[in-house]
Parts: structure tokens; C-alpha cells; sequence
């Protein structure tokens, strides 16, 4: 429980970092992308994902996270897209796409540029995102201070700023691991990876229904 007489930004400082450092699929698909991949692509995705939060905070200054949350359909079709996305993710880890095999001279093949992709596609049809700039940013908000936009974007800002730094915590430590990796240590993570969104999938499409509030970690 959060103390009232702390500040509201510390407050919502502290309510962020708790959100994020309980474990989801953000950071499984981080430490596993990583450990298979090395940090560089890594930071790919974590730019990916930080892109997709902003722009869900852009999207409830503007009002339009609360017309996602306020519609089930589009709710439904962000949260079933986001599961088949998911199951996708999951079979080209498992099928490979070449991407350990395939390694060029620089190392990369093209990787982090996927990784980013991947990790924006995924956040932007993550409903769960919005549900969080509409019921759980708003609590922080105070509207004698200022322009609820601006306070909204701010807070945003923040929120972003804190998962981001646990996302690019959770990737150096990762990828300092990947140099010692054998090329079938690899494929087996790489394999490991894509059973743990596999079951990411199920998770989401259990626990993503309306109500269920929950940061994208």
C-alpha cells in the first residue's frame, strides 16, 4: 500500500516499477530473445516496445485508449489479433526463420530490425496497455495542477522511462550470457523460447479479458 502523503508522480513512480518488475511477456520474450540473439537485438525489441507504450500514452491523452477500453469490439479484436500474433511469434521461433544458422559476418542477418518490429506489433495490440493509461494512470492525475493532456503525456513519459530501464536491465544481463553460448545452446534456446510464448498466447487470451488490469511488463 502506497502511503497518501507522498507526492502523486512518486507515487505513480512507484506503482510502475512494481508493475514492471513482476514478470510478463515483455521481459520472457526479452531474456529469451537475448540469450539467443545478444544484447544489440535485444535493445532492438526494447526500442520496439517502448515505442508501442508511448504511443498508447499519446492515444489516451487524446482520449482514444478509453474509446478502445469502452468498445468490446475493438477490445476483442485487439486482444484475439494479439494472441494470433503471439502464436506466430511462437511457431517462427520454433521453425528457426534461419536466423541462428543464417549469421553473416556481422553477426545480425537483419535481427534487431525483426526484433523491433516484433516488439512494437506486439505492444500495439496489446489491449492491456490501454487498460492501463485508462484505469491506472488517471488515479494520478490531478486536474488543479494542470491540463489533463499534458499531465497524461507527462505521466506517460515517465511510465515508459521506468520500463524501459527494467527492459534494458533485463537485456544486458542476458545478452552478457549470450557470448558463451554454443550454437546448439542456442537453438535450444531459441526453441525454448517459442514454448514460452506459446504459452504466453494462452495467457494472454486467458487473463486479457475486460477488467483485467495489468501492465504489459
Amino acid at each position: 500500500m502506497i502511503p497518501s502523503d507522498i507526492s502523486p508522480l512518486l507515487a505513480f513512480a512507484v506503482t510502475c516499477l512494481v508493475i514492471e518488475i513482476t514478470p510478463g511477456p515483455n521481459m520472457t520474450y526479452l531474456a529469451a530473445l537475448s540469450l539467443s540473439h545478444g544484447g544489440r537485438t535485444g535493445l532492438a525489441a526494447v526500442a520496439g516496445i517502448a515505442l508501442g507504450l508511448l504511443t498508447y500514452g499519446v492515444a489516451a491523452a487524446l482520449g482514444l485508449a478509453a474509446l478502445i477500453d469502452n468498445s468490446p469490439p475493438l477490445y476483442g479484436l485487439l486482444r484475439w489479433t494479439g494472441v494470433l500474433y503471439l502464436l506466430w511469434l511462437s511457431f517462427v521461433a520454433w521453425k528457426g526463420e534461419r536466423e541462428l544458422a543464417a549469421e553473416t559476418v556481422d553477426g545480425n542477418n537483419g535481427q534487431p530490425w525483426r526484433a523491433f518490429q516484433r516488439g512494437l506489433i506486439t505492444n500495439l495490440l496489446n489491449p492491456k496497455a490501454a487498460l492501463f493509461y485508462v484505469a491506472v494512470l488517471p488515479e494520478f492525475v490531478r486536474i488543479e495542477v494542470g491540463p489533463v493532456i499534458v499531465q497524461t503525456l507527462a505521466l506517460s513519459v515517465v511510465y515508459v522511462a521506468i520500463a524501459t530501464a527494467i527492459h534494458v536491465t533485463i537485456v544486458a544481463l542476458a545478452g552478457s550470457l549470450q557470448v558463451h553460448l554454443t550454437e546448439r545452446h542456442r537453438k535450444e534456446i531459441r526453441r525454448a523460447m517459442a514454448v514460452a510464448l506459446l504459452f504466453i498466447a494462452i495467457w494472454f487470451a486467458l487473463t486479457s479479458g475486460h477488467g483485467a488490469v495489468v501492465g504489459p511488463k
